[in-house]
């Protein structure tokens, strides 16, 4: 292995990956860093190679494998002095196969490795059902806040085995928390075909009313949720990522660094929805219709996320530096080109 930086990326090829990974092969610290991406496809896996290859993209090598392989991420983990986690926030096994090898980082070089996790403000949602807006706003640099969630919200036991791991010194963890993030990937990756273009919740939506003739919302719709654009999510990863190298910035008990920069109501995003519906000639009608108890039950999770609440405040995120280019009611106007990519993407 060579002298420089090693740093494993897992989830490279995905939405907020990718988007993270473009910033990393471009950071002043690059040329001094390896970077291996796990991949789980093979296909993807040689097409990220011949890209790599064929544009100079960086000092990326592949590594094809997934959060199914524990053995692979911790042999991996073990040689890595960085790890950014942002394949999945909510598999327990291979985090701790990522820490076990982190360990074996710490004990061969006696200098405890930087884990980036990514979950999510998942972690903070109520059950509203659209009810109603509470007034609970969640601050990253209110910990005892965030250690009073029940162990059973989203995400949080894939949390609680990281921050238990930064407690024990011999791994640095941070732990970035997304709130709603909104807008299409951009960049090399995502015009290549190889990163995924799309988030989740607001495309989910989209795809949902398209399929329906029209917007649905949740009961009144008047829960709200913290959210953030892609773009400023990626530059949350790097001050993040700047902060641990340099020694500075929360990290254990208090590395939590919140995304958002603004927030919506679900009403209102309904409403976005229902308004292109009609200027791009897929529904007549004005405005949301509710959805119903029996479409709930078809619709799985993510509709369960439609009518809840979590509002926070990215005190600690901002305090490190970061700042959010991209104000929170730009979630409304980024409905037009998701529906229009997702159209043309099925034709």
């Amino acid at each position: 292995m060579s002298g420089k930086k090693q740093v494993f990326v897992l989830g490279g090829t995905g939405y907020v990956g990718a988007s993270v990974l473009q910033k990393l092969v471009k950071h002043p610290q690059a040329s001094q860093s390896e970077f291996t991406v796990l991949v789980r496809s093979e296909d993807k896996a040689k097409k990220l190679e011949a890209f790599v290859e064929s544009t100079g993209f960086g000092n990326v090598k592949v590594l094809l494998g997934s959060n199914a392989d524990p053995d692979k991420l911790e042999a991996q983990s073990a040689k890595s002095d960085v790890v950014f986690s942002m394949a999945d926030s909510d598999n327990v096994p291979a985090i701790k196969a990522v820490l076990a090898g982190m360990k074996k980082r710490f004990e061969q070089t006696g200098k405890a490795p930087i884990l980036i996790h990514t979950s999510g403000t998942g972690i903070l949602m109520d059950k509203a059902e659209g009810h109603f807006e509470s007034e609970t706003v969640y601050e990253d640099t209110n910990i005892e806040q965030i250690e009073a969630l029940p162990d059973t919200q989203l995400h949080r036991d894939v949390d609680l085995v990281v921050t238990a791991a930064g407690k024990q010194g011999y791994v640095k963890t941070y732990i970035v928390l997304p709130t709603q993030i909104f807008g299409l990937g951009s960049g090399p990756l995502f015009d290549a075909g190889i990163a995924h273009r799309h988030s989740i919740v607001v495309p989910f939506l989209i795809r949902t009313s398209l399929a329906r003739g029209a917007a649905g919302v949740v009961n009144e719709g008047l829960a709200k949720w913290a959210c953030v654009h892609i773009d400023d999510t990626a530059n949350l990863f790097i001050v993040v990522y700047d902060a641990a190298l340099s020694g500075k910035g929360a990290h254990g008990r208090e590395g939590y660094y919140y995304a958002e920069n603004g927030e919506y109501k679900w009403y209102d995003l309904s409403k976005a929805v229902a308004d292109v519906l009609v200027a791009l000639g897929k529904s007549d009608k004005a405005g949301p219709t509710l959805f119903t108890k029996e479409e709930g039950e078809k619709l799985g999770f993510f509709f369960s996320v439609l009518g809840t609440n979590a509002r926070c405040s990215a005190k600690r995120s901002r305090a490190l530096g970061w700042k959010a280019a991209h104000a929170g009611d730009e979630i409304l106007k980024s409905v037009k080109p998701e529906m229009e990519a997702i159209l043309q993407a099925s034709k």
